[in-house]
């Protein structure tokens, strides 16, 4: 029963992470990050797909191994989050509306710039931080 009930919020949580690549409002690293978890107990092959997945494993990885979101993430994320708050503002909706929208994709943008950018690919441990000079 336990196993079924993590199964399903990891479909769930994929699902919704999926429709967060199209939908601008909808966020995708939390929803991948909660899939990853629940998969990890309830199907290990679930689990692997989605950490060697082309788009989604990488976010998820950097994220467990370093706490990081890589810099094209972080850009694209504010991009869109600026987008949004554009289109609200020419939409003509209320200013308390655009106002709120505001503060509260500040506040989101500003922790999503602050996290660590994530280590260079060719970086597999902890503790390389940086490409190597040349």
């Amino acid at each position: 029963m336990k196993r079924s009930v993590w199964l399903l919020l990891g479909l769930l949580a994929t699902v919704c992470g999926i429709v967060g690549t199209v939908l601008p409002l909808v966020p995708t690293t939390p929803f991948l990050l909660v899939a990853a978890f629940a998969f990890a107990r309830s199907s290990p092959r679930l689990h692997n797909w989605l950490m060697e997945h082309r788009h989604f494993g990488p976010l998820v990885l950097n994220w467990q191994r370093h706490g990081s979101i890589d810099r094209k993430t972080k850009l694209l994320s504010v991009a869109v989050m600026a987008g949004m708050l554009a289109l609200t503002w020419f939409s003509g909706l209320a200013l308390w509306i655009l106002a709120t929208q505001a503060a509260v994709l500040t506040v989101v943008a500003f922790w999503i710039l602050t996290r660590p950018d994530a280590p260079a690919p060719e970086c597999e441990d902890v503790t390389c931080s940086k490409r190597p000079r040349t």
